[in-house]
């Protein structure tokens, strides 16, 4: 990979407005990803079965998943600000209602307008980035956003299921509501008008909506974020049963796994962050998805493992899935003109939750035919992987880029 000329420092301004985006995103993980490990305690309390507790954390995902897609024709008409504190405070409400939930019905309403809010708040974030950040330091704060994840993982689900533990299901839910709350207080201090997509002429939202998908670019992007984000999750939503039952771990060792694994990736998606500022996006972006493709072969292969054999193996997979998603929004924040950025980043969301809803159900039908398939899932991903490594580079930067947006 040729080295690039240094990359000009954050300024003091940029820190502030990329860390109240930390914690925004970082708040809408914990809640997307807490879930999951409260099932049993859901279960038990509420009176709940399987399949509707199945229901209750998809629904988180399609609901985002449609918002994005009804959001795309309009979504580019407000200032980010106003956009990303009127949906970000939606969010916070809906939190709150899922941990006074009373019943399965309550429950799956609050999971719903969380995803709805949630997931278009973190397309207004990521749209927030393209515009004010320049290409040339895109690649830090898109690192840094992403590393949101690593951090759900390493403080907000251990915190969370203390709360849990000690205050019963809803406690969580209300405990990041608040937080949310506080975060949304900061944001409305820190965040800066962005309204340097909105000085072109409107057309109806239909037009503009078939304008976004008319472009070849755009379609390129979509089937590279689909491939990507499925050759991921098929084999990241079922790590913790496979090695469960394969080494009759207990949640506690488990959770000393992702603590683990949480750990490397908030380090490296900062690092990879960094180099995709220096390097070209393109080659980085394909020695980790190389290497992503590896570990979930191997990860689908060696399942006994030892404590610390489980946190290498999943520690270098979470590391390269994640860290090939920096470089990838980087090139996909650059694909669009800052007029339509939001638009393209929502129906972007879109696919991307397709594919999320997708993925555990392909990996579940084989699992089911084929009890001792995960093998099969490890090639399955891999093979989509591989398809997305070819897309990559078909995904170019707008044809007219316009300076990033004046921050007020």
């Amino acid at each position: 990979m040729a080295d690039r000329a240094p990359a000009p420092p954050l300024t003091r301004s940029e820190w502030g407005l990329l860390l109240v985006l930390v914690a925004v995103q970082f708040t809408h993980m914990v809640d997307f990803v807490i879930i999951m490990p409260l099932g049993h305690r859901l279960q038990q309390e509420l009176g709940i079965d399987p399949a509707q507790f199945g229901s209750v954390v998809a629904a988180y995902a399609w609901a985002a998943g449609i918002a994005s897609l009804v959001a795309a024709s309009v979504i580019d008409r407000f200032d980010r600000r106003t956009a990303l504190l009127a949906l970000y405070g939606g969010f916070a409400v809906s939190t709150l209602l899922c941990g006074l939930a009373r019943d399965y019905g309550e429950l799956l309403a609050g999971r719903t307008l969380a995803g709805v809010f949630g997931g278009l708040a973190a397309v207004t974030l990521m749209a927030v980035i393209g515009d004010v950040f320049p290409p040339e330091k895109r690649g830090r704060a898109s690192g840094a956003v992403v590393s949101s994840f690593a951090a759900a993982s390493v403080l907000g689900l251990p915190v969370g299921l203390k709360f849990a533990e000690l205050y019963g299901r809803g406690a969580p839910f209300v405990v990041l509501a608040g937080f949310s709350g506080l975060v949304w207080l900061v944001a409305w201090v820190q965040l800066p008008p962005v309204r340097g997509h909105m000085g072109g002429p409107r057309r109806h939202p239909v037009a503009e909506f078939n304008a976004v998908v008319r472009v070849p670019n755009h379609l390129w992007g979509f089937a590279f974020s689909f491939f990507l984000v499925l050759g991921t999750f098929t084999v990241a939503a079922f790590i913790a049963p496979v090695y469960t039952r394969a080494n009759g771990w207990s949640e506690g060792t488990l959770a000393g796994i992702y603590f683990v694994a949480g750990l490397c990736t908030l380090v490296g998606t900062n690092v990879v962050g960094r180099l995709a500022d220096r390097f070209p996006r393109l080659a980085l972006f394909r020695v980790l998805a190389g290497a992503a493709m590896v570990m979930a072969v191997v990860v689908g292969y060696v399942t006994q493992v030892s404590f610390w054999g489980g946190a290498a193996l999943v520690s270098g997979f979470m590391v390269a899935a994640a860290g090939r998603m920096v470089p990838a929004q980087a090139m996909l924040l650059g694909a669009s003109a800052p007029a339509t950025r939001g638009s393209f980043m929502s129906l972007n969301t879109a696919v991307q939750h397709a594919a999320t809803g997708l993925a555990p159900v392909l990996a579940g039908a084989i699992l089911t035919r084929y009890p001792d398939g995960f093998p099969v899932v490890g090639w399955v991903a891999a093979g989509t992987a591989a398809v997305s490594l070819v897309l990559a580079g078909k995904l170019k930067p707008a044809a007219a880029p316009v300076a990033p947006a004046a921050a007020a």
